[in-house]
């Protein structure tokens, strides 16, 4: 057995590993970082954890917190060299998770994870989330960026995101008001948010032969890339104003595993009798479906078939909320009620 070779030492580089350009995307970032900041922020860019103060934020806070990834979207971001949008999609989704709970967000904390570190592409991408985060009066408050040759492809990445946001106690969402008989009212989604890609992904790769500079049909000549990179639609502003109602019982985000994987989450061991026929129609969803020969039973479970989010509801008050959701802008639309018969489960009704 030979000695190692001393003559040369070996420097973090030769191993895929630039601190420099680490901090070279986050110094392309701070300007994007800052903007974010508001007046509970204690702290700038660049310490060891993010300072916010937490002081009056309610008489008897609780706070929720909530953590996911953009999954297999990244992939086609990375394929177009289209960062920003997924910056968005983390966000958003985060925002969305701690909504349902009827929490308003603080603040929120990115991971970007790479094989080989490009500063501009890990910047895009955290100034994707860094506009997110303005646009809805979020604090990016800090985050993590890993450069990790032979865990990820080259090209790839990861983007990971967590959020912290705030509810006081009496008006927190956890489907305690829950009854039989609620009605639902779902809020269309803008496409397929952030779940289902590993299957659309294939079915536009491989069963359609589409290259993502392609037209996708009937989609107004929006490119295939236009299309699914169409960022996870956020809804605090539209059901802030709702969320101190009486009336709202509960809300659902639907996201991975679709509709039967996420309503029953807040029923409280009941279940829900929901129409299918209800939902607004997309071209987007009837190619995927058709083109990969998807049963009905698998795309509403592997897609959210166009529904975002889930309003559980008291009866008698779907006509008024239905209209404040309609007036802000919202397509919302009544598509089925609580069943105490059922045991955490969907049963659709078409």
């Amino acid at each position: 057995m030979s000695a190692p070779d001393s003559a040369t030492g070996l420097h973090y580089r030769d191993a895929g590993v630039d601190v420099d350009a680490a901090d070279a995307a986050i110094e392309q970032a701070k300007d994007a970082i800052r903007s974010t900041f508001g007046p509970r922020v204690l702290a700038d860019v660049g310490l060891f954890g993010g300072l916010f103060s937490a002081a009056g934020l309610a008489k008897d806070p609780v706070l929720v917190a909530t953590t996911d990834g953009v999954g297999t979207k990244v992939r086609i971001a990375a394929a177009v060299g289209r960062y920003d949008s997924v910056g968005h999609d983390i966000v958003h989704h985060c925002i969305n998770d701690a909504l349902v709970q009827g929490a308003e967000p603080l603040f929120f904390l990115d991971y970007v994870g790479v094989g080989r570190l490009d500063p501009g592409v890990v910047a895009a991408l955290i100034r994707g989330c860094a506009a997110a985060c303005k646009a809805h009066g979020v604090a990016l408050l800090g985050g993590e960026t890993a450069e990790m040759p032979g865990l990820y492809p080259p090209g790839e990445f990861d983007l990971v995101g967590t959020l912290v946001g705030v509810v006081e106690r009496e008006h927190l969402l956890d489907g305690g008001r829950v009854r039989a008989g609620d009605r639902l009212l779902g809020l269309a989604s803008s496409g397929l948010h952030t779940n289902g890609y590993s299957l659309a992904r294939r079915i536009v790769e491989e069963r359609l032969r589409w290259s993502y500079a392609d037209p996708f049909p009937d989609m107004g000549g929006r490119s295939v890339a236009d299309v699914l990179l169409e960022p996870h639609r956020c809804y605090l502003e539209t059901l802030r104003p709702l969320l101190r109602l009486p009336a709202l019982h509960a809300m659902a985000h639907i996201t991975g595993s679709g509709v039967p994987g996420n309503l029953p989450r807040v029923l409280r061991g009941m279940g829900a009798r929901v129409s299918r026929a209800a939902v607004p129609g997309s071209p987007l969803f009837t190619t995927l479906v058709q083109a990969g020969g998807v049963e009905r039973e698998e795309a509403w479970r592997s897609f959210n078939m166009g529904v975002g989010m889930i309003l559980v509801v008291d009866p008698g008050a779907v006509r008024e909320l239905q209209a404040a959701l309609r007036a802000s802008g919202a397509t919302a639309f009544e598509m089925g009620h609580v069943d105490a018969g059922l045991v955490e489960e969907v049963a659709w009704l078409d």
